[in-house]
């Protein structure tokens, strides 16, 4: 059974950082590419950043550049993004998604594309 699950969410101080996780399991992760996806109370959901599953190469969306961090641990079939400096506009579920075959992976982040298998998501809430 495919599952992506993730953890690590919660109620962070603006200014702190967390580590979100995304478990893989029921298929070889290395194979994938791995976004990170967000969808603040009311809003669109939002590609957040995306690893490829060749050189590791990386994109973020504007709004998180140089406070985020993607990467991915294939032995242990989890990915991560560190988040840093968190604002209360990071308030949001957090869902990570993996896709085969993706060869472009700013579309990933986006315009969602190429992502087949979704986790159900966890909470990030920033505030004072």
């Amino acid at each position: 059974q495919v599952q992506l699950v993730e953890s690590g969410g919660g109620l962070m101080q603006p200014g702190g950082s967390l580590r979100l996780s995304c478990a893989a399991s029921g298929f070889t992760l290395d194979y994938y590419a791995i976004g990170w996806f967000r969808q603040a109370p009311g809003k669109e959901r939002e590609g957040v950043a995306c690893i490829s599953s060749s050189d590791g190469s990386t994109y973020y969306a504007d709004s998180v550049k140089g406070r985020v961090t993607i990467s991915r641990d294939n032995a242990k079939s989890t990915a991560y993004l560190q988040m840093n400096s968190l604002k209360p506009e990071d308030t949001a579920v957090y869902y990570c998604a993996a896709g085969l075959g993706v060869q472009d992976i700013t579309m990933v982040v986006t315009m969602g594309y190429g992502m087949d298998y979704w986790g159900k998501g966890t909470l990030v809430t920033v505030s004072s």
